[in-house]
């Protein structure tokens, strides 16, 4: 099962669209405390539109506490990681939980969590000109890749509302 693991966000708008993304794919949310907005805010709800209450989401006090309910591989999005994103075989033939963990913001994982397991670590590839992409666009552009190699883990391939020959119909 593919997770996405959010440590300490701070910006609901984010969080919001991060929630929409985890609906879209079946992927559960871990939220890791302090958060920087209460759960019902009005900006998480309108970025998350009307999906909020499809989600699969805990939250937890602290790392540790994340740490000690969730066991399975766990990978690391920093921008001082080595690896790219694309490097990592997500194809879970072994059936373990996936945990894809993003840090907050501002700082990013804090270095003491990071160099623990600095082979997990790895970085979206981008030119010198920004220092990081929005996490909301992270989280997308990664569980995006773990499903690719997923084969799309029984996602829809077609539009299910309009039919699937929509686009040939007058």
């Amino acid at each position: 099962m593919n997770n996405i693991v959010l440590y300490q966000p701070e910006i609901p708008q984010n969080t919001g669209n991060i929630m929409r993304t985890c609906v879209a794919t079946n992927t559960k949310l871990h939220l890791i405390k302090p958060l920087g907005f209460i759960i019902d805010d009005v900006h998480l709800k309108r970025s998350g539109v009307n999906y909020i209450d499809k989600l699969e989401y805990e939250i937890y006090e602290n790392f540790e506490d994340f740490v000690s309910k969730n066991q399975g591989e766990y990978f690391y999005f920093t921008r001082y990681g080595h690896k790219p994103h694309t490097s990592f075989d997500y194809s879970n033939e072994s059936n373990k939980n996936l945990y894809f963990i993003f840090g907050k913001e501002s700082t990013g994982i804090p270095k003491e969590i990071l160099k623990n397991d600095l082979e997990h670590c790895m970085r979206i590839p981008m030119t010198d000109k920004v220092r990081a992409l929005n996490v909301s666009n992270s989280v997308a552009i990664v569980i995006y890749e773990a499903l690719r190699q997923q084969n799309y883990n029984n996602l829809l391939m077609e539009e299910p509302h309009k039919g699937n020959d929509f686009l040939e119909r007058d």
